[in-house]
């Protein structure tokens, strides 16, 4: 893309922008009436082995198949048959200081499940995970053990994560790489930010916020704003990725777009199973997986 174009391109992305919103993750108190785990509830948790990895599809808008999941973790509650999200526990452990420990079994387990499958995962990260000088050499000790191609593993971090230390996040993204594992910038688009993250940072994946793409089919002002980031980042080399993609209409417009994947209800919920396979996606009436 001519310098000039991808200049146009970065200016009606960022005009376009929305005002600073808030991170929905409440950090104190209760949480939709269920009271958030102290520190040593959460370290019973840990030791009880009650953290666990549900996995979402994310589909390649090119071939229709998907090639990818991410691994979303929850915590088995003390009573049979509860299932927290990790607004309820994710707060907790990060004033605690356990955060880490969380993304190390996290990772654990996602290796785990990569070693006994043939698809890419995804992972997140923590901010206090990415600035930790030891999370970098555990990655390459359970990538070792468990014998994992690192290119299959895709690491994502926030933005809030990415803006905290510039310095820190570059060295992450960096090492991450060097390991041959992929690192993606996740809710991009979330707060005020300039675009400068995207050639500062050398992020692989750009996972578009939510924000974008929840009215896509309404509002034209998010679709100017996904076809320029879409554009933007082919001409920097990296792939992009639709978050909360709730219908099929959604799905046609981001591939219209140029956006390479969508992630959302509309390709599939999470689940508790990782696919042992990549799965093509058959659009229609609600669309749907077919192995």
């Amino acid at each position: 893309m001519p310098s000039a174009t991808l200049a146009a391109a970065h200016q009606l992305a960022f005009s376009a922008l929305p005002p600073a919103r808030p991170r929905r993750m409440r950090i104190s108190g209760a949480v939709g009436g269920w009271l958030a785990p102290s520190g040593a509830r959460l370290r019973q948790a840990l030791r009880e082995e009650r953290l666990v990895l549900h996995f979402q599809p994310i589909l390649e808008l090119a071939s229709g198949v998907v090639d990818r999941y991410e691994a979303l973790v929850r915590m088995r509650g003390e009573v049979a048959g509860r299932l927290h999200a990790p607004a309820r526990f994710l707060p907790g452990a990060e004033r605690s200081g356990l955060v880490r420990e969380l993304d190390r079994v996290v990772l654990r387990r996602a290796l785990q499940e990569l070693a006994r499958s043939d698809v890419q995962l995804a992972v997140n990260l923590s901010a206090l995970s990415v600035s930790a000088p030891a999370t970098l050499p555990y990655l390459e000790a359970v990538l070792a053990e468990h014998a994992v191609a690192p290119g299959r593993l895709l690491i994502e971090i926030t933005e809030t994560a990415a803006i905290a230390d510039m310095a820190l996040a570059r060295a992450f993204c960096e090492g991450a790489q060097a390991l041959g594992c992929r690192v993606a910038l996740d809710d991009f688009g979330a707060g005020f930010c300039s675009l400068q993250y995207l050639t500062e940072l050398p992020f692989d994946v750009i996972k578009i916020d939510g924000h974008f793409i929840r009215d896509l089919a309404r509002c034209h002002r998010d679709r100017v704003v996904v076809g320029a980031l879409a554009q933007l980042a082919r001409a920097l080399g990296k792939e992009t990725v639709a978050e909360f993609v709730g219908d099929t209409e959604t799905i046609e417009l981001l591939r219209e777009l140029g956006v390479d994947h969508a992630q959302g209800f509309a390709v599939g919920r999470p689940r508790s199973t990782l696919a042992g396979a990549t799965r093509r996606f058959a659009a229609g009436a609600g669309g749907s997986l077919i192995d």
